[in-house]
């Protein structure tokens, strides 16, 4: 599949205490893709206000998404979005949202589901799912959650509530054809967004990450997922996430390299 690689290396929509560890991590994969199908995607390098949102470094949030929204608007083929933060992802979602309804596999250890309102920390990666669910992105039902372990009291409550599906690694081909199946039903056409938060890995496997959750995806497991979501329906679009390196990426560091070659297995999954 050919794809265009956005590399945005957005740190202000998380609340992890390594925040500014994401913008490294996007530099050290832009460092692996091919150039010619590169773009990198400018942040701003001052924190940004709420705006009143209860969103913490909303401006900033909100200019790296009009500037992401325009690069994605001029493209004809996939796009896979390469963050920093999460709430990176909106802009991913809200583009293949236009060429049909979106299954969303959310390979992630936490749901994203919070509100303003209701998030512990005011940081926008944990409220970007919800974000596009609330505003019509996509639809309770077709989101498929891959992963997810550690939730707030209030994100556990709004995934009984709406009803949405937790999936096992196994299980993913057959729930995507599921929910493609009910949306051709419904007269619409069907497409496939898969965002990858690395921390959904054990932290055994995968260690640059701001958040490591025990009890993970192991590495054939994720890709095999992501292998049988493709086989599927056909992938619109895809993220990946949070990357944050516990080392420098300009040393000669046995742990980024580990990490480096984990990532270029998960991409190879998405596109090849």
């Amino acid at each position: 599949m050919s794809s265009t690689f956005l590399v945005v290396p957005q740190w202000q929509g998380s609340g992890s205490a390594r925040a500014m560890r994401l913008v490294d991590g996007a530099e050290a994969i832009r460092r692996d893709l091919p150039s010619t199908a590169t773009r990198v995607i400018d942040v701003p390098l001052e924190a940004g206000d709420s705006e009143g949102t209860g969103i913490l470094r909303f401006s900033a949030i909100r200019l790296v998404r009009e500037r992401l929204q325009r690069e994605l608007a001029g493209l004809d083929e996939p796009a896979v979005v390469i963050g920093g933060d999460c709430g990176v992802e909106y802009a991913g979602v809200e583009h293949a949202a236009r060429a049909g309804r979106v299954v969303l596999l959310w390979a992630d250890a936490h749901g994203d589901l919070n509100t303003p309102e209701t998030s512990p920390s005011g940081a926008f990666h944990g409220m970007v799912l919800r974000s596009m669910i609330d505003e019509g992105l996509v639809d309770a039902a077709d989101v498929l959650l891959l992963g997810v372990r550690e939730l707030d009291d209030a994100e556990a409550d709004f995934i009984a509530s709406a009803g949405l599906r937790r999936v096992t690694a196994a299980e993913v081909g057959a729930a995507v054809a599921e929910r493609a199946e009910a949306a051709r039903a419904a007269g619409r056409e069907p497409v496939l967004y898969a965002h990858v938060d690395l921390d959904v890995l054990d932290p055994g496997v995968f260690e640059g990450v701001g958040f490591p959750t025990p009890f993970g995806l192991a590495l054939d497991e994720l890709t095999a997922a992501l292998g049988a979501a493709r086989a599927a329906l056909p992938l619109a679009g895809a993220g990946l996430t949070e990357f944050a390196p516990v080392a420098s990426i300009d040393g000669d560091d046995e742990a980024l390299g580990d990490d480096l070659s984990v990532i270029l297995r998960i991409l190879a999954a998405l596109t090849r």
